[in-house]
């Protein structure tokens, strides 16, 4: 198996940076997703390391090898695309045999490995069947097995779930988590759904404007976000985002949000108060506001009372939205509350889970 390293890599279009000086080594075995939104690079990434795309500057290495000149069949990698693209006359097996019958691997070696490939797939059954009769489930799942077969030393994934229903894409993420178990081998991952990104990787790279944010394990990333970017992308809903002014009075450390403050837990002081009476943002994830009822013990609470304009019953728990003069912000609270649309409502903030923001720089402060 092999690690791969980005060294110093970037992708230009003419004057269009598309991905910009990026600088990552992904372990052997590693599961690693880059995310972001449309247009931030994570594709053009992949595609470089897959090389599909040529690199304008950096080099790219599979274990201690640079790849930049290597063609795309020589890299061993195996790729799934967010279009399956399987030949539609031929059958599941003939598709996922397709690749090694190029390479004129033995009838009995492609036998054994299309075989072994259906069964971890647990589509053996349908191995006679043509694409046009699979569901969208089954086909992507012959596109993963078309890549297993190759048993390269890198797989390489392009949303390969997003044509999938809801449901589904549940399910082969579960699927997909363990086949990389399974076979022990690296997977680079590319989504723009955050949840996938959280539910799957060992780390996650987020990506902006061909610019690396973050790279972190998705724990550390939702706990310790670098920046607004990444602190508004990891986390659904988004957390909340209030300006913010840092005063003192009675000796005591306040956020002033115009229409409420909230009292900065007293551990955090040493931190903030270099920060007295500049423009900061508050961010506070939804999953921290909390019904006064059914608030957990332990927290660090500060009051703030709100309009509730939607509330969306979710079974487990109610998504409200809140809204004061100047801000709106949500909260996922507890399914016994009785919030109800047109109510004003206290609302408790754990203040030992906020997070501050440099207004300018939009780069955390801790």
């Amino acid at each position: 198996m092999a690690s791969v390293t980005f060294d110093h890599v970037s992708k230009h279009y003419g004057d269009v940076i598309a991905v910009n000086d990026l600088n990552i080594t992904i372990e052997d075995k590693e599961f690693l997703v880059f995310v972001g939104p449309s247009g931030c690079g994570k594709s053009t990434s992949l595609r470089m390391l897959a090389g599909l795309e040529e690199i304008t500057e950096g080099r790219i290495l599979i274990g201690d090898r640079v790849i930049n000149d290597v063609p795309p069949k020589d890299r061993d990698i195996a790729m799934v695309f967010q279009s399956y693209a399987l030949y539609p006359h031929m059958t599941v097996y003939d598709n996922m045999a397709f690749g090694l019958k190029l390479r004129k691997t033995p009838k009995a070696e492609i036998d054994r490995r299309v075989k072994e490939a259906a069964q971890i797939l647990e589509i053996e059954s349908l191995l006679d069947r043509r694409p046009k009769a699979l569901s969208g489930g089954q086909r992507q799942r012959v596109a993963v097995g078309r890549a297993i077969v190759r048993e390269p030393n890198v797989f390489l994934m392009d949303e390969p779930l997003s044509n999938l229903d809801a449901k589904l894409r549940v399910q082969a993420r579960a699927q997909i988590s363990k086949l990389h178990q399974r076979l022990g081998t690296t997977f680079i991952y590319v989504t723009h759904d955050q949840v996938e990104a959280m539910t799957m990787g060992t780390r996650i790279a987020v990506m902006k404007d061909g610019l690396l944010q973050q790279i972190d394990s998705p724990q550390k990333l939702y706990d310790y976000p670098n920046n607004v970017f990444v602190a508004g992308f990891i986390g659904s809903p988004a957390m909340n985002f209030f300006d913010a002014t840092l005063i003192t009075e009675d000796g005591k450390l306040y956020a002033d949000c115009k229409d409420f403050r909230m009292q900065v837990p007293e551990d955090h002081y040493a931190v903030y108060k270099p920060y007295l009476g500049k423009q900061l943002l508050l961010g506070v994830r939804p999953e921290h506001v909390h019904d006064p009822e059914y608030a957990p013990p332990g927290i660090k609470p500060a009051m703030v009372e709100a309009m509730v304009e939607v509330t969306e019953l979710m079974g487990n728990e109610v998504v409200a939205y809140f809204a004061t003069k100047n801000t709106q912000f949500q909260g996922r609270l507890d399914p016994r509350t009785n919030v109800r649309v047109g109510m004003t409502k206290g609302c408790v903030f754990d203040m030992s889970r906020m997070h501050i923001f440099d207004k300018e720089t939009e780069k955390a402060i801790r």
